[in-house]
């Protein structure tokens, strides 16, 4: 479905997808992306939030294939193709679960004051003959993008056997803090297939980041997981947290960002759930939304994904295109949302997924996690 092309005088030109219904191209003009669409689903609003999504931004790589971001897979290529088909489906009420979102272990060496999933104290996680199950069932479902997680998912030894799990069908990236991510891990990641590295990030502040991640260290081995990841030829992700008290630092760890050669910078808003647990008045008001969006518009590479953007533009995507399993094999709808719908152990994804089609809160347009704004 997806393929490119160069114009003779002209930009570079990649077919998203093509039918009677729906034609899109993208190209990339002075170092934007630029979208357009025609057929009678053009004009749907969930067509055009899609493509408002990426339009104008800039992208992560273009040549022989474009990358818009490490969150979705390159074009051409049968996972892009995979996930134009979703959005198509998604006209006409049909879910997938595009990202699904594995938390591989409990193990971690740090004790970050905002982790959404601490542990248990108990050890668990997912042997990988059980992973490697989940992501055959996940592909069968038709995700996309595939994400091991953690704890901290470096202390998972079989970790590269799950990436090589994955195939033409979806891409994979990893979660971590930077804690552990060698540059043998690196490199035996990239020869399995791993696309992209998500290094977490909480201040460009050495310090701060250290104290949020409750570990001294911890901010230098985030910058050398990123040197890593680079030097492997996979792609990277900072990807940040942003509360009330961080949000004036977006221009610092943007050019922080840039310095160290990032691709992507993503941006997430703090949800107060797991060790952050009443934490309600560190999410971001309408003026700390007005920031982010103002920055992103006028910011230079590396491009930024503002997850609070895509979230005003598409609603809430727990249980309705994103899914998490934890180390107890427990199903969410959403890393955040702590609502188990099924376990792994117990029945298949695909009987799980279904049920999550009951939630009530699929497509929201405020977060189900975030209680309202002071």
């Amino acid at each position: 479905m997806a393929t490119d092309w160069g114009v003779r005088g002209g930009p570079r030109r990649y077919n998203l997808t093509s039918g009677p219904l729906l034609r899109a191209e993208a190209s990339v003009v002075e170092g934007r992306v630029r979208l357009e669409a025609a057929g009678p689903l053009s004009r749907l609003p969930i067509v055009k939030s899609a493509l408002k999504i990426a339009d104008g931004q800039i992208p992560v790589m273009g040549g022989e294939r474009l990358i818009l971001s490490t969150w979705s897979p390159p074009i051409p290529s049968r996972a892009f193709d995979r996930l134009a088909r979703s959005y198509l489906k998604a006209t006409f009420g049909l879910r997938t679960p595009d990202q699904v979102t594995i938390s591989v272990t409990e193990d971690c060496p740090n004790r970050c004051l905002h982790c959404a999933l601490p542990d248990t104290g108990r050890d668990h996680r997912l042997e990988p003959e059980e992973v490697e199950d989940v992501v055959g069932q996940v592909l069968d479902l038709g995700t996309t993008l595939v994400i091991f997680d953690g704890g901290e998912p470096t202390t998972y030894r079989e970790l590269p056997d799950l990436v090589r799990a994955v195939d033409d069908r979806a891409v994979s990236t990893i979660f971590t803090s930077g804690a552990g991510f060698t540059e043998r891990l690196a490199s035996d990641l990239k020869e399995a297939g791993l696309y992209a590295v998500n290094v977490s990030l909480d201040s460009a502040a050495e310090a701060e980041h250290d104290r949020m991640r409750g570990r001294a260290g911890a901010f230098r081995d985030a910058m050398k997981a990123v040197e890593n990841a680079l030097e492997a030829g996979l792609l990277v992700d900072l990807y940040v947290v942003l509360r009330r008290d961080n949000v004036s630092e977006i221009e610092e760890i943007h050019s922080l960002a840039a310095g160290i050669g990032a691709d992507e910078l993503t941006l997430f808003e703090v949800v107060p759930t797991g060790r952050w647990a009443g934490e309600d008045g560190s999410t971001l008001t309408e003026e700390d939304h007005a920031i982010i969006e103002e920055f992103v518009s006028v910011a230079p590479p590396p491009r930024i994904f503002s997850v609070p953007a895509a979230f005003r533009e598409f609603g809430c995507f727990a249980g309705r295109n994103w899914m998490h399993i934890t180390p107890e094999g427990e199903v969410y709808p959403c890393a955040c949302l702590p609502e188990v719908v099924g376990n792994v152990r117990r029945e298949s994804v695909r009987r799980i997924w279904q049920k999550m089609a009951k939630l009530p809160h699929r497509g929201r347009s405020t977060c189900p996690a975030r209680r309202s704004k002071s």
